[in-house]
């Protein structure tokens, strides 16, 4: 039993108030994750104006984006089970760099199947980096508002999404090979990678986890001396193993093996399953629908510019979206506004889905991108909080990578269904899978202002 005369790390955490080293760790995390989603957002302008000057069809057009998602899938599960055991900051700035890097060299190919392998390459990097930057930001976030926190991480998302939208509807239309230049933009994590690196601390909860008390300390004291708290623990100095042990509880998972083991365990198999079944049909309606809304619009005969623009436009009901869910999530609780928002979206879906004049293709557009985004938002605050600090970063990416699967599948399986019954066809389908994600978020544990697993 840990003794309450002196705090764990995880206690001196959750009790600070949220002040400027907190505010360094979310912007700082932040900034990465809207790299992130400009890379993901760009590739759908990519793709519509490969159609055109590399003369693609659906199918080919199709296994651009799921390279991509091929590798996310790979490096949500490798990078969870990296971050467990190197820890959070090290493998959140290689997973930037790597995809920065290979986002930099995709401007440079004169082929599909260079683009293809390159596009893995970026898909390696960002799956790994998104689960690991939502676990690493939530162990240093307060309990009492932890999943507000974590939203308004994802809302850097809409952020970048939009820069992305931008850089759609002003570059590639207007500039000879903008969507070249549009790629070489979205190199720039390679160099915020060195800031991510150098710039923020180590999970101090992972640190505690690994025995390095020292140094989890100083993290610590670091942040309560920042909020002008005098710290409530004394000083502590690196623990004879023996000891280290006795002074924590026993971990959830020691060796990877271990950690895939637990993940199925009797007290984690429920919620890793739901956890699953809501990563993956979020993951194929937001991908499927999101990725193709482009080439969607563009096919019904309005050019690149106005599809763009409407693109553009539908994108920006994203930051409402998440301000509401970052709101809702610690009033409602997680679950409740998971399911909300993803009910939301299913409605929103079948009417983009019939939708036939340009103001309704644009208000449910709207609509779809509120309330799919603020589902993200909550999904990325729950995920974390299912597991024990051993095991949160292999629980947070394999969930992760089980949603990949469909990101894989939902680009391959908008061709099809569009020639069998069109887009409102193709949009019921993305309805059924978010009312899937609904069901699913009920069996998931709710741990609104509570104190994470320390296990």
């Amino acid at each position: 039993m840990t003794d309450t005369a002196t705090p764990t790390v995880g206690r001196r955490l959750d009790d600070l108030p949220f002040g400027r080293r907190h505010l360094k760790v979310l912007t700082g995390s932040g900034l990465g994750w809207a790299l992130d989603a400009m890379d993901v957002g760009l590739i759908s302008f990519v793709i519509t104006a490969l159609i055109a000057e590399w003369s693609l069809d659906t199918t080919q057009a199709s296994w651009i984006a799921s390279a991509g998602f091929a590798g996310m899938a790979v490096g949500a599960s490798v990078g969870g089970l990296l971050a467990d055991r190197f820890g959070r900051r090290s493998i959140f700035a290689v997973t930037l760099l790597i995809y920065g890097v290979a986002t930099g060299a995709s401007a440079l190919v004169g082929g599909l199947a260079v683009l293809l392998v390159l596009r893995f390459l970026v898909g390696l990097g960002l799956g790994a980096e998104l689960p690991v930057a939502s676990t690493y930001v939530s162990e240093f976030a307060p309990a009492r508002i932890r999943g507000r926190v974590i939203v308004i991480l994802e809302a850097f998302w809409a952020v970048g999404w939009t820069a992305a939208a931008l850089i759609g509807y002003f570059v590639i239309p207007n500039v000879d090979g903008g969507w070249r230049w549009a790629l070489v933009i979205g190199a720039i994590p390679a160099v915020y990678a060195i800031v991510v690196r150098w710039g923020l601390p180590e999970s101090a909860r992972w640190l505690e986890r690994q025995g390095r008390r020292d140094e989890a300390d100083a993290v610590v004291r670091s942040f309560e001396a920042d909020s002008g708290a005098a710290s409530s623990a004394p000083p502590v100095h690196d623990a004879h193993p023996d000891e280290a042990s006795a002074s924590r509880p026993a971990p959830a998972a020691v060796s990877t093996g271990d950690r895939l083991r637990s993940l199925w365990s009797g007290e984690f198999r429920v919620r890793t399953a739901c956890l699953w079944l809501v990563w993956f049909c979020v993951n194929f309606s937001y991908y499927g629908a999101f990725i193709w809304i482009p080439t969607i619009l563009y096919s019904q005969g309005y050019d690149l510019v106005r599809s763009f623009g409407f693109t553009l436009i539908i994108t920006l009901a994203q930051l409402p979206g998440y301000a509401v869910a970052a709101w809702l999530i610690e009033v409602w609780g997680r679950r409740a506004t998971l399911s909300v928002f993803l009910v939301g979206s299913a409605g929103a879906a079948v009417v983009f889905g019939t939708a036939t004049t340009e103001p309704v293709i644009i208000a449910s557009g709207m609509a779809l991108s509120f309330f799919n985004l603020g589902a993200w938002g909550a999904l990325y605050a729950v995920t974390p909080e299912m597991y024990p600090t051993s095991l949160r970063g292999t629980g947070a990416g394999w969930a992760a990578g089980a949603g990949r699967i469909a990101s894989i599948l939902a680009p391959l399986s908008v061709p099809p269904l569009l020639a069998v019954g069109g887009a409102p066809l193709l949009f019921v389908v993305f309805a059924v899978f978010f009312a899937g994600a609904a069901l699913g978020a009920w069996g998931l544990v709710d741990r609104k202002g509570m104190q994470l697993d320390e296990r």
